[in-house]
């Protein structure tokens, strides 16, 4: 049975749709190689991590978040922030590990406040904050969203990491492509001029444009993350999801997810 949008799940959309529009509103406006991107998103920026914030601070008094929900979260953001710190290949992070298995587990609100909140923490822990920070919160709060809307595949025993595992390495694959948006407007000098944004170019010029610069520049990084990703849940992705729904059973977080069968 669908259950209802929460007020907590309305400012979640209310977050995405507004950083969706600022991935997107260069492409429509025309981005300045002038400015570069820093300058450019010196307004939209804070006004997005506002309301990245807005949505994590609202979920303290949400229905379906309890005081241990709540502690839950700030300790799964906290641990996730360090796996920051833990080197890998070209493009691998471990920070994408907990909130793709909590969103799977728990459900997509909790895994888009869990993704936003994880990064916000490893930036400050890392000195990383800028302009690409509420970029960086959206697109890991977005894929840990999407893994919430996978179904419960528990019933499929052995296949259910590899079905989980895949879907990581295609969610690595997107935070790539979409993270490259908020500085690819921007870019100018110096490159072949097939793979920047011009203004007043098609949807069909823009997006093989982008596809070129895209297979030029990123493609290999992003395939790193992905491929980390995937590693990350076979090896790893057992036990944590088990200790996942034993906390999603005790806590019960039914009002965002629904319950865990078996």
């Amino acid at each position: 049975m669908p259950h209802k949008l929460k007020w907590t799940s309305w400012i979640v959309l209310l977050a995405s749709l507004t950083g969706l529009v600022a991935f997107l509103y260069p492409l429509f406006g025309g981005g300045d190689s002038a400015t570069g991107p820093t300058q450019s998103h010196a307004v939209d920026a804070p006004l997005v991590t506002m309301l990245c914030l807005l949505a994590i601070l609202a979920s303290l008094e949400s229905e379906g978040l309890g005081s241990k929900q709540v502690a839950l979260l700030g300790i799964l953001a906290a641990i996730g922030s360090l796996l920051r710190l833990v080197p890998g290949p070209s493009g691998a992070s471990a920070i994408f590990f907990l909130p793709i298995l909590a969103g799977y587990v728990v459900g997509p609100t909790f895994g888009f406040l869990l993704g936003t909140l994880t990064l916000f923490i490893s930036a400050l822990v890392t000195s990383g904050v800028g302009p690409w920070l509420p970029y960086q919160m959206l697109g890991t709060g977005w894929i840990a969203l999407f893994a919430g809307y996978l179904p419960n595949l528990r019933r499929w025993g052995k296949l259910e990491l590899v079905v989980l595992g895949v879907y990581s390495l295609l969610l690595g694959l997107f935070f790539g492509a979409v993270m490259n948006l908020w500085f690819w407007p921007y870019l100018g000098g110096g490159m072949d001029s097939a793979l920047l944004w011009e203004p007043g170019l098609s949807l069909g010029k823009a997006l093989l444009h982008y596809g070129r610069f895209y297979l030029a520049t990123s493609l290999l990084w992003d395939l790193s993350r992905g491929v980390g990703n995937l590693v990350l849940v076979l090896v790893l992705g057992r036990p944590v999801l088990k200790l996942l729904r034993r906390f999603q059973k005790r806590f019960t977080f039914e009002a965002d997810r629904g319950p865990v069968e078996g």
